[in-house]
């Protein structure tokens, strides 16, 4: 089965930054005692561990050279990691005897499971229900291969309504060589930031005014969407795709219908009350009379597709039916989770909702995956991994979650395996992480400061259709009920695009970009001759521009460059005699001097075929 597999636990490495977090809460625990511990695991460039610090703690970027400092006293110290393995009852009285509450709570949790030992290990005065694995001793880690480098906030175990924990995080390498290397790599990620570019790029703003979490799209923002909703319509037209439209608001009773509201109240906006009576001019309002009707921003569009499936009679003869709309919904984050254009509170998702039958419930969903893959070819995605979201039935936190129908969920769960390997397609599995309908299948992306977020989606809906009631006449002459298939290869336009600043570092593909040709005159002789190539272009269909400022050409070109212009046309006399243009791409100091009619058949055929030329800085 194609699964990813885990990283290896027994890698010298992973065994430095497992023991390294043992080593870090030592050192807090010293220097800030009754301090609690959460988890500690080692990550993919370090480790971090999670701490619920005494009221009135405060870790500044100070106090984390202070545990730096306190750490490599310790690995001084050459302390033994001795490993030991208890009972059900000693470990969880060892527990107590620490005084770690959050680790008493998974420790009944692991024996509830059916764990019947616990393992521990101690190192000097520091001890740690932990299945390891170790270095042998601290005197194997490196002195100058770690550095504490940021703290956020994290709930335990990632559930809000759980304590809010102060995480540390912590780079580890072999030595101060690699880890010199992966500080200076962040520092160059930061540049690529679509937090940093996006705004420097003119493609989008968020002001404290229109409120947090809530973007304006600026000119070049608003073209990269229509350029991206363009190649939707078209690959979804291929795909037999139909386009639908749907309100921003509805009634409450939707939103119980379909069983989202008790799930998602919290991250909803607070509902509109109406009186229908008051909205026509009267005074129910006023006395207080009759009850109010709660409207809500929509946080998501399959409640209103389903509504325009079950507008009409259907038959199988109609099914597949797939409806698509870029929808915009409306979802209250909390503050601190906002992350510039990655989550965001009002996003337009590329949506669709596939209703089918039993028997092409396969043959859909891979037909989604496969529509994905054209999507990410042309972008020329690689870093990202797919992760299958099951239903955990022995998860008893999220129990209440999921729709109770376990013969639904064995048979959709076995439909979405047995897709991903059909396609040969490499999967993460992830119990426990399906939508409250059914299992799903996420794109997994990391930023370029390597946040991992999920960007697109397919996920197999078989308990929402019934809910509202949908049917269909089969070919015997029963109703029967469809299943549902949510689908959003382009995800949100909010997410997609931060995650295409990041990947092309601003410098998008000839089609894709905001301006796609600035005409340079050599001076303003030839200014005349300039404008006369921005038409030709632009009666093509071409986004092309003029520079007739002030400045030198020089400074022209090295300005085009720092905004990232695909091409760049210098234009003079030898230019103006001969009906030609100079043409310089993004990233490549040689020029190309060609005939005006030929660069604009060239730049034509790259957009319209939205081919890939960028060239690196």
């Amino acid at each position: 089965m194609p699964v990813i597999p885990e990283p290896s636990k027994d890698s010298p490495l992973y065994r430095s930054r497992h023991s390294l977090s043992h080593v870090m809460a030592q050192a807090v625990q010293k220097l800030h005692p009754g301090t609690l511990l959460g988890f500690g695991p080692p990550i993919d460039d370090g480790f971090y561990y999670d701490f619920l610090f005494p009221e009135g703690t405060e870790i500044s970027k100070g106090e984390l050279k202070a545990i730096e400092k306190e750490m490599r006293r310790i690995i001084g110290q050459d302390q033994a990691f001795e490993q030991e393995e208890l009972p059900g009852d000693e470990a969880l009285e060892r527990i107590r005897a620490m005084g770690e509450p959050h680790k008493l709570e998974y420790a009944q949790e692991l024996l509830a499971r059916g764990n019947e030992t616990l393992g521990f290990y101690t190192n000097g005065p520091f001890v740690d229900m932990c299945e390891g694995p170790h270095v042998a001793s601290t005197s194997e880690l490196p002195r100058e291969g770690f550095k504490l480098h940021s703290v956020a906030g994290a709930y335990w175990r990632g559930d809000e309504r759980n304590a809010m924990l102060t995480r540390i995080y912590a780079y580890a390498y072999s030595d101060k060589v690699e880890l010199r290397e992966r500080i200076d790599a962040v520092e160059q990620a930061k540049n690529q930031d679509h937090k940093v570019l996006g705004p420097k790029l003119g493609i989008y703003v968020i002001e404290d005014k229109v409120g947090k979490g809530l973007p304006l799209w600026l000119p070049n923002g608003a073209i990269i969407r229509r350029e991206l909703e363009k190649l939707a319509a078209e690959l979804e037209f291929e795909f037999g795709y139909l386009p639908v439209a749907t309100p921003h608001i509805t009634k409450a009773d939707l939103y119980r219908t379909s069983g989202h509201l008790p799930l998602y109240e919290e991250v909803m906006y607070p509902p509109l009350r109406m009186f229908e009576d008051a909205a026509a001019g009267g005074s129910a309002a006023e006395e207080g009379e009759g009850e109010p009707e709660l409207y809500y921003l929509k946080p998501m569009n399959c409640p209103h597709h389903h509504m325009i499936f079950g507008a009409e009679p259907r038959s199988y003869r109609d099914l597949p039916l797939r409806l698509t709309e870029y929808g915009t919904v409306y979802r209250f984050e909390r503050s601190g989770q906002l992350q510039g254009l990655a989550r965001v509170r009002g996003m337009t998702m590329n949506d669709a909702h596939l209703y089918v039958t039993r028997d092409q419930l396969k043959s859909e969903f891979k037909a989604v995956m496969e529509l994905h893959r054209r999507y990410y070819e042309l972008f020329d995605f690689q870093n990202y991994f797919l992760r299958l979201s099951l239903w955990d039935p022995d998860d008893e936190k999220r129990k209440n979650k999921y729709f109770d129908d376990p013969e639904a969920w064995a048979f959709t769960q076995k439909i979405v395996q047995e897709a991903l390997e059909e396609l040969d397609l490499w999967y993460k599995v992830a119990p426990g992480e399906a939508a409250f309908y059914g299992p799903k299948v996420d794109f997994q992306f990391e930023s370029v400061l390597e946040k991992e977020f999920s960007v697109s989606t397919n996920q197999l809906d078989f308990a929402v259709p019934g809910r509202f009631g949908l049917k269909y006449i089969d070919r015997d002459g029963t109703e029967q009920t469809p299943y549902c298939i949510h689908r959003a290869p382009l995800g949100t336009h909010e997410r997609f695009i931060a995650f295409l600043i990041e990947h092309y570092g601003g410098a998008f593909p000839t089609w894709l970009a905001p301006l796609q040709v600035l005409v340079i005159p050599v001076s303003e002789k030839h200014e005349e001759y300039a404008r006369k190539v921005q038409s030709t272009l632009r009666r093509n269909m071409v986004r092309a521009d003029v520079d007739n400022g002030d400045a030198s050409m020089g400074k022209k070109i090295r300005n085009g460059s720092i905004r990232k212009i695909p091409m760049l046309l210098i234009v003079g006399a030898n230019e103006e005699a001969d009906g030609s243009v100079t043409v310089r791409r993004y990233g490549i100091q040689e020029q190309q001097t060609m005939r005006l009619d030929a660069f604009a058949e060239m730049v034509d055929a790259e957009i319209r075929e939205r081919r890939h030329v960028i060239a690196a800085d």
